[in-house]
């Protein structure tokens, strides 16, 4: 392995399209669990722990359709020291993979004794090839006896220096493309009155909004309505208050993508949920759809008042 490689450049998978199948393998302890879900946002369909026998007919899985047969796109594999015979079959399979035509990457997973006896010690799970000689030359004998396979790695990741969300970013860099993996946002709206959510990550007011409530012709309508949009988009607060939430929105997603944050939830509430929270939802959807993420409008309490109007009316 070259010091290239090992400093964490690999052989130019991103730059040659992106791996049919990615192996995800390495050291107990050294982040191969962190690293698959980050496939999984990559959308890789991802499965842990494969028996090598098995690794053939899911390469099949993945060949390129041929006469409209369902295939998977793209898939990320978690092998290791756990699977018997995985330091005696995996050349032979990993080599039977790359003659079926598809483009296989492996990654392999390190760290320090120092770092990995940490994490066990936190974690308190035994090491898998701990036959009692205790956790420090467990974690070196599967060392030893992973070298091997280490030559095979397309590139080599030590993660001791790494945090879970440091991690994350690296492999989305380096196989999410240009823009990474999408980041999904809800927007959540609601009414006080029926109680406020417990899992927002942003929660905005906009209780301070001229109400349609209190306007008899748009009482009984929605925030969906047109009429309701043209009511409030004609206030100079409304405007105002949209474009100052949408301003911090867009200063902050970049900043919890950095983090590692693949799902964030904003909560607008007013008073019921029907009127300003819904119309400024679909709002602020439909400015992050239109800035590239993958953004959808819910609406808790929209019916809510309707729906009590309803039942008071047959008493």
């Amino acid at each position: 392995m070259t010091e290239k490689q090992k400093a964490g450049v690999g052989r130019g998978a991103a730059k040659a399209g992106a791996p049919d199948i990615v192996i995800i393998t390495g050291l107990s302890g050294s982040g191969m669990s962190s690293a698959t879900n980050a496939f999984e946002d990559l959308g890789y369909f991802c499965v842990d722990n494969l028996p090598l026998t098995l690794m053939p007919t899911f390469g099949r899985l993945v060949q390129p359709e041929e006469h409209n047969r369902p295939h998977i796109e793209r898939a990320a594999l978690v092998v290791d020291i756990r699977e018997g015979r995985f330091l005696s079959e995996f050349p032979a399979r990993l080599r039977e993979l790359r003659a079926s035509g598809l483009r296989v990457y492996v990654l392999f997973f390190e760290a320090s004794d120092e770092v990995l006896v940490r994490r066990f010690s936190e974690t308190r799970r035994p090491h898998p090839a701990d036959d009692g000689d205790g956790l420090l030359e467990s974690i070196r004998r599967e060392r030893r006896a992973m070298s091997e396979i280490r030559q095979l790695a397309d590139q080599v990741i030590d993660t001791s220096g790494h945090t879970v969300h440091t991690l994350r970013r690296l492999l989305i860099e380096r196989f999410g493309g240009e823009d990474g993996a999408t980041m999904r946002v809800q927007v959540y709206s609601f009414g006080y009155k029926h109680g406020s959510p417990h899992d927002v990550d942003l929660l905005f007011d906009v209780r301070h909004l001229p109400n349609p409530h209190f306007v008899p012709e748009l009482r009984a309508l929605s925030g969906h309505d047109p009429r309701i949009v043209k009511y409030l988009m004609a206030s100079d607060e409304v405007r105002e208050t949209l474009r100052r939430f949408t301003e911090l929105i867009d200063y902050l997603l970049p900043l919890y993508r950095r983090e590692g944050k693949s799902y964030v939830t904003i909560g607008i509430g007013c008073t019921g949920g029907r009127h300003r929270s819904v119309m400024a939802a679909n709002y602020i959807a439909r400015h992050l759809r239109r800035g590239g993420y993958e953004a959808a409008a819910v609406h808790r309490d929209v019916s809510k008042t309707k729906r009590r109007k309803a039942v008071g009316s047959k008493q």
